[in-house]
């Protein structure tokens, strides 16, 4: 019995209640006013570094890789890079076999010359012809210097004729001599046609002459030894050989990492065919995909901070908004939506928003195409 009142708690006194009321509600008002001010903190904190900021975790590191192609079929002599390795814009990549162009080369130079002679000949052909006008110039104006002295002696022939035919009733003259007068007439007439008819030759000589001075100037009129047709045809053929034998080593076209290498010593590659690529790293930038309800206040130009787990919270990039796409990535994807279907269900879409990267930042800690990264666009300054 005296167990069971022991176990019995003793009443709690008024001023005691009151004691713990009041605890309870000075407690109540502290964690109150704890709170309160921790929502304005965080409010504070919020409105000073987040208010306007648009963030996203869908971006990744690109780059505008060049794709090294050889440009002139021919089997790999020498490979002087390896995957992963730095390069230099100019650095040597691969050498091929330059044999064939070497012969290439020396088949344009032997043409070139030949081409040169040939010009060289066109025009000695051409100061031939001029030197054949002219002589056949000379050759008319004796024919027909030939011609005056014939007719002065038809002329004279005819006087002598008819003086004697004048006195041939007196027996002044002998019929023998008045014979010999008209024959002598007759060869002076014949051989007056024979001038003239030099003189018709000499002129179609000379019109032939003159035909081929046309003939072998045309090759040479308005040109020179350079700018021939014909030599200006074999020195391209020459700059093309050249040209082709210079490709066969192969060269980087940027600074950059090279991957994706496809390419071996002894191979015999195809021109255009890829060998390898270069990332140009110092050059990348980030492609980060927003969501359409995001992009309210996005604009060109406006700063950007990014973090990547490669280098984690500690490294944080700066850069900004340098482009928007002009579609979403479902638009340009290998079966586009088709959203004019019956059985369609809206889905947020997504915007690629291009942001360039500060390069000191690049160059002290170097990113990798197709890495991860956070994007905060900070909207604030619109």
């Amino acid at each position: 019995m005296a167990d069971d009142t022991a176990a019995i708690p003793a009443e709690t006194s008024p001023e005691q209640a009151e004691g713990n009321g009041a605890a309870r509600a000075k407690f109540l008002r502290i964690l109150l006013i704890v709170v309160v001010v921790a929502a304005l903190i965080w409010a504070a904190w919020y409105f000073l570094t987040q208010a306007g900021r648009v963030h996203t975790d869908n971006a990744y590191v690109g780059a505008d890789s060049a794709v090294v192609t050889a440009l002139v079929a021919g089997p790999v002599q020498e490979v002087r890079v390896a995957g992963t390795q730095a390069v230099k814009k100019g650095d040597v990549l691969v050498i091929l076999d330059d044999a064939d162009a070497k012969l290439a080369v020396a088949d344009a130079e032997a043409a070139l010359r030949l081409a040169r002679q040939r010009y060289g000949q066109a025009g000695a052909n051409a100061d031939a012809a001029r030197a054949r006008v002219a002589a056949r110039g000379a050759d008319v104006n004796q024919s027909r210097a030939r011609l005056r002295d014939a007719n002065a002696a038809v002329d004279k022939a005819r006087a002598e004729l008819a003086r004697r035919e004048s006195i041939a009733g007196t027996g002044a003259v002998s019929g023998e001599e008045i014979t010999s007068a008209r024959a002598a007439l007759q060869s002076a007439t014949a051989a007056r046609d024979l001038a003239s008819a030099g003189i018709a030759s000499a002129q179609a000589t000379q019109g032939s002459a003159a035909g081929d001075l046309g003939a072998a100037e045309a090759l040479t009129r308005g040109t020179t030894i350079d700018s021939a047709p014909d030599v200006a045809a074999a020195q391209a053929r020459l700059e093309k050989a050249e040209l082709d034998l210079a490709r066969t080593v192969i060269r980087a076209p940027v600074d950059g990492i090279v991957t994706n290498k496809q390419v071996q010593v002894g191979q015999r590659i195809a021109a255009g065919a890829p060998i390898m690529t270069i990332v140009p790293i110092s050059t990348a930038y980030v492609d980060a995909n927003y969501k359409e309800s995001q992009f309210q206040d996005i604009r060109m130009g406006q700063p950007v901070e990014l973090v990547s787990d490669y280098y984690g919270d500690d490294v944080v990039f700066h850069g900004k908004v340098v482009g928007i796409a002009g579609g979403t990535g479902a638009a340009f994807s290998l079966i586009p939506a088709q959203n004019a279907t019956g059985n369609w269900v809206k889905v947020v879409q997504r915007l690629p928003v291009r942001i360039a990267l500060d390069p000191k930042e690049l160059k002290a800690h170097p990113l990798r195409v197709g890495l991860s990264m956070e994007a905060t666009i900070d909207t604030r300054g619109k």
